[in-house]
C-alpha cells in the first residue's frame, strides 16, 4: 500500500503547501482521503487520474478538505469517466457536494449525475465496502464542519487519520495498533482552539501506539520549528510505502 501526499497545508497553504488531500493505492484500488480546493493540482502534479479514483472520504466539510470535489468531478466528466464512484462523509454529503458544485459551475452537477453513477455513503457505525471498512469518529473542531477522525482497515493493514481537531483522547482508539496514524498539529506552542499544537501532541506520544505518527496541516509556527520536531512531517508529493 502507498501513500501518496497531493496536498498536506492548511486552509492558508501555509509553507506553499496544498490542501489536505492523500492518495492511497493498494490492489488496484485508488482511495482519496479528503480532497481540499487544490486537489486536482496535486494529482495532475503526480500522474493521478480523475476517471480512475474509486473512493472519496471526507473526514469533514471545510473547503481545504472536500472544496475540490467539484473540481475532480468535472474532470472525470470531461474525460468520460463512466465507472462508479463511492464518496464517504459525514451526514449530507451529497447535498453539500451537490450545493458547491452547482455554485461553482451552474448545471453541472445533473451533468456529471447523468453520466456517471456516485454512490453517496454517510458515517454511521463500521461502513464496510467491497475492498475496506471504515470507522469515522467525531472529533472537536468546528461543529458546523461535522469533524470526524477516519480508521481505514484494509486487507492487514490500517491507516488511521485524526482530520482536523483539537487533542482528545477519542483518537486514541482510532490510531491503536495503526500501521500509519497521520495526525494534524497545526501549532507549535499555541493551545487551541481547533487544532492540536506540539506541546499538547507530545507528551500524549506514549499513549499512541501506532506503528509510525506522521504530521499533517503545519501552520507557519510549525514549520519554523520542523528541523527540530522528533515527527516526520509530511510534504507535498512525498510517499510513504505502508509495510
Amino acid at each position: 500500500m502507498i501513500l501518496t501526499v497531493l496536498g498536506c497545508g492548511d486552509a492558508f497553504a501555509s509553507g506553499g503547501q496544498l490542501n489536505t488531500c492523500f492518495h492511497l493505492q493498494h490492489n488496484h484500488v485508488q482511495v482519496l482521503l479528503d480532497c481540499g480546493a487544490t486537489s486536482l493540482v496535486g494529482m495532475r502534479r503526480e500522474g493521478v487520474l480523475s476517471t480512475e479514483i474509486d473512493y472519496i472520504i471526507l473526514t469533514h466539510f471545510h473547503g481545504d478538505h472536500f472544496g475540490g470535489v467539484p473540481f475532480i468531478l468535472l474532470d472525470a466528466l470531461v474525460n468520460k469517466r463512466t465507472k462508479p464512484l463511492t464518496i464517504i462523509s459525514p451526514p449530507g454529503g451529497k447535498q453539500r457536494i451537490a450545493q458547491l458544485t452547482e455554485c461553482l459551475y451552474s448545471g453541472i452537477f445533473q451533468q456529471i449525475a447523468s453520466t456517471f453513477f456516485i454512490i453517496y455513503k454517510e458515517f454511521g457505525g463500521d461502513i464496510v465496502t467491497e475492498h475496506f471498512t471504515l470507522i469515522a469518529t467525531p472529533v472537536i473542531h468546528s461543529p458546523d464542519s461535522l469533524p470526524h477522525a477516519v480508521r481505514l482497515q484494509w486487507d492487514n493493514k490500517v491507516v488511521s487519520f485524526s482530520g482536523d481537531t483539537e487533542w482528545t483522547d477519542a483518537l486514541l482508539p482510532v490510531s491503536d495498533n495503526a500501521d500509519l496514524f497521520i495526525c494534524e498539529c497545526n501549532y507549535f506552542d499555541k493551545e487551541g482552539p481547533a487544532h492540536i499544537s506540539y506541546h499538547q501532541l507530545v507528551p500524549q506520544l506514549p499513549r499512541l501506539n501506532a506503528h509510525k505518527i506522521v504530521l499533517t496541516h503545519l501552520g507557519e509556527s510549525m514549520l519554523t520549528q520542523k528541523a527540530s520536531l522528533q515527527l516526520l512531517c509530511l510534504e507535498d508529493g512525498m510517499k510513504v510505502e505502508i509495510n
